[in-house]
Formats: structure tokens, C-alpha cells, sequence
């Protein structure tokens, strides 16, 4: 397998391939989503870079940077295991090489990230914007790969690269799901026992509004319901909205292309997750 640590080797590498080249970034502590976006890369290219980098500009000043979970040596097993033969895997000396503290930003459209995750975590998606931008420009990839899971960020992404007028495709991964219905994501292995028992319900949550969601349905009343069932069971909601998926704009009524979308806080982890709406 090649690790690439620094700009210079995964250049060289890039300019010697003479296929497409698809990136899937990551922050590591990889699973099964991740894995299957990787899959999905390998069949859109005839290369495949995973980047793992935990950035530091998408955390807020009271998140879990310190604490998220970094398992660089597992990751590259799971990825070896998968197929996957090269990795990006740059520190913050290459990434931020004079700080933090005052560099060059690159801001999401007002309108995407200003609602939802972004009204309760500012400056989180001007750091994925950021990050991917320097990481585009270091690979020079035909093909970007993000997973429905983070679907704000897959349509902030989606549009900063229209802005930017950046030579890059942007394909969506589906959202993957362990066997009880949890969406994949890395700060699962956060979650106590007690509270992964209960976690499913966010999806089970999303899943019925969906379902119930008719052109006769009161949208206002089915966010009630699934707000007090998700406080009944432990958790501490951040937003639960129907909203149209282009624009994530929120909609008081069903309509073709709507997602549900829903964030809340079960002990000390924030779950995220989106169901389309089966119109």
C-alpha cells in the first residue's frame, strides 16, 4: 500500500496515472460507510485515493476534536482489506503549515449553510469547504466521492465546486445503515451500551415521518410528534425539518425531492441522519 504524506510524492503519483482518479475523504476511524463509498469510487475510476485527515477547522471551540477517535493503522487495514491501495495522509503541518489562526477561508453558500447543522455548529462547514478545496487542488481528482449520510455537506460541496468552477464530479454515495437501521458514522463507537440501544430510533423516527408524509399531511404536527418521541426517548434534539433536498430550504408541505432531516444528542454524541420522502 502507498501512504502519501506530503504534496510533492502524492503529485508525482497523480501525474504518473493515466486513468481517472477518484478521491474519498475521510477523518479516519473508518467504517462500513466509508467502505462502501470506496467500493462505489472503484467503480467509477481507475484509481482511488482516500485521504484521512481529522481537520481541525470543522470542530467547534466545545467539540470533540481532542477526542476524536484517530485509528490510523486499523483504518489502513480495513482499506488494504477492501482494495484500496493508496492513502493520503497529510498532518496539520502540511495542511495549515502557518496555523490556524490566519489563513484563507473558503466560505459556503449563505443559503445552504447557514440552516440546519450550520445554525448550531458556525464556521463547521467553511472548514469542510476549506479542507476539500486544499485537498481538490493537492490530487487533482476527476471524481469526488461523499456519502448521503452528511447531506448538507454533500450539497454545500456540490455547489462550492459549481461556484469555484472546479474541474471535479461530485457523486453522492448512499446513505449506509447498520442491520438495526443506525446510520453509519464514526462517533457511533461514542455511544454506551444503554444508548446504543437506543439510537435506532433516530432513523425509525425519520423513517415514519417519511412514510407519513402525504400531500394531506400536517407537516407542522408530524414534527411535534416526532420531536416529543425522540425527547421521550433520551435524546436531546437539535432540529427535526422537512426540507426540499436541493435547497434544504424547510417545506410546511410535502413535496417530490423533500428529505427529512434530523440532528440530536443522545448522552454525549450528536447523531445525524436524512430520510427522502417517498413521493
Amino acid at each position: 500500500m502507498a501512504i502519501f504524506k506530503d504534496i510533492a510524492s502524492v503529485r508525482q503519483w497523480r501525474q504518473s496515472l493515466r486513468g481517472p482518479l477518484a478521491l474519498v475523504p475521510t477523518m479516519g476511524n473508518l467504517h462500513d460507510g466509508h467502505l462502501a463509498l470506496v467500493k462505489l469510487a472503484a467503480t467509477r475510476a481507475e484509481q482511488v485515493l482516500v485521504s484521512i485527515y481529522v481537520n481541525p477547522l470543522q470542530f467547534g471551540p466545545r467539540e470533540d476534536f481532542a477526542n476524536y477517535p484517530r485509528t490510523l493503522d486499523r483504518d489502513l487495514q480495513r482499506l488494504h482489506d477492501a482494495g484500496c491501495q493508496t492513502v493520503f495522509a497529510p498532518d496539520d503541518g502540511l495542511m495549515y503549515p502557518r496555523g490556524r489562526q490566519d489563513i484563507s477561508i473558503v466560505m459556503p453558500p449563505r443559503s445552504l449553510s447557514k440552516v440546519l447543522c450550520g445554525a448550531s455548529r458556525p464556521g463547521h462547514f467553511a472548514g469542510v469547504c476549506t479542507v476539500l478545496s486544499k485537498l481538490l487542488h493537492m490530487v487533482a481528482p476527476e471524481i469526488l466521492l461523499l456519502g448521503e449520510k452528511d447531506y448538507q455537506q454533500l450539497r454545500i460541496v456540490q455547489q462550492m465546486v459549481a461556484d469555484l468552477n472546479l474541474n471535479v464530479q461530485v457523486l453522492p454515495g448512499p446513505l449506509q445503515r447498520e442491520a438495526d437501521g443506525l446510520a453509519y458514522s464514526s462517533r457511533n463507537t461514542y455511544l454506551n451500551p444503554a444508548e446504543r440501544q437506543v439510537a435506532p430510533l433516530l432513523a425509525q423516527t425519520l423513517f415514519d415521518l417519511a412514510r407519513r408524509s402525504t400531500s394531506a399531511a400536517n407537516i407542522a404536527s408530524l414534527t411535534t410528534e416526532g420531536w416529543e418521541r425522540l425527547e421521550q426517548a433520551g435524546f436531546l434534539p437539535d432540529y427535526l425539518e422537512l426540507c426540499d433536498a436541493q435547497t434544504l430550504q424547510a417545506l410546511d408541505v410535502p413535496q417530490p425531492d423533500a428529505r427529512w432531516f434530523a440532528a440530536a444528542r443522545l448522552g454525549q454524541t450528536r447523531l445525524i441522519d436524512n430520510v427522502i420522502v417517498p413521493l
